[in-house]
């Protein structure tokens, strides 16, 4: 399970694309001054792995003791430190210092409370620190699901998909509006939001074997940040800024 869960989110065009527009939305972070950065729920590390060898200084935690052990394998292998923890983020999240950066990738989606878990994360963001919010998104999943057809109809409009998800399907989808409000609401200013794979997974295999790659990857960068598609993403992302005291 985990084996087949890093290769469809990382050893695939996806995955690397998913890499490649955090990686532009963190650029400024990533290249600034040595950062205290959490990255809670940090799966296989790789985003956390990126920062650390800039030199940033990282603690990483995970529920899953195989995907930490992945993480923990990969900073071996390049040399780099950190600290893991093998919990859930928010049961942690008292015992670590305020951080300049808390990456919070995949994990919302997960979780029946999202909001009071939100808020408990973002207590570990300094003033002026950043929040860095990926999730899966809902208005993708429901839109995806209308243009398959047949029995998926009747799921979406009865609501009977919510909170069950698949294996490998978050059972929680997070609409990237009331994401936003609440961070707003909470003292911070967005500074980035990205869809990602506003095209790619809309495209049945048909169309995805008669295209160029390169051309719908151009086409994804094109319009990743407009505000039309950046919200059928098929993620999102959102850097976020907390006010100073």
């Amino acid at each position: 399970m985990v084996e087949k869960f890093e290769q469809r989110i990382y050893g695939t065009v996806k995955g690397e694309w998913r890499l490649k527009l955090l990686q532009e939305d963190l650029h400024s972070l990533y290249e600034g001054k040595q950062l205290d950065i959490w990255d809670a729920g940090c799966g296989f590390g790789q985003m956390a792995l990126w920062f650390a060898e800039k030199g940033h200084n990282l603690i990483c935690c995970d529920i899953s003791y195989k995907m930490l052990a992945k993480a923990k394998e990969h900073f071996a292998k390049a040399g780099c430190e950190a600290a893991f923890h093998q919990a859930p983020a928010q049961n942690i999240a008292a015992r670590l210092p305020q951080q300049d950066l808390v990456l919070f990738h995949a994990v919302i989606e997960w979780l029946a409370k999202p909001l009071d878990t939100l808020e408990v994360i973002s207590e570990r963001v300094k003033p002026g620190g950043h929040l860095s919010l990926l999730f899966f998104n809902h208005h993708s999943l429901i839109y995806r699901n209308i243009l398959r057809g047949g029995w998926r109809l009747q799921t979406i409009l009865s609501k009977a998909w919510y909170g069950k998800g698949k294996k490998l399907t978050p059972p929680y989808p997070q609409k990237p509006e009331e994401l936003i409000r609440w961070l707003k609401n909470n003292g911070y200013t967005i500074k980035a939001h990205t869809g990602i794979r506003v095209f790619h997974d809309y495209m049945d295999k048909s169309a995805l074997e008669i295209s160029d790659t390169d051309e719908l990857m151009a086409l994804e960068y094109q319009y990743c940040r407009e505000e039309t598609f950046r919200n059928m993403g098929r993620y999102v992302h959102i850097l976020a800024q907390k006010e100073e005291n």
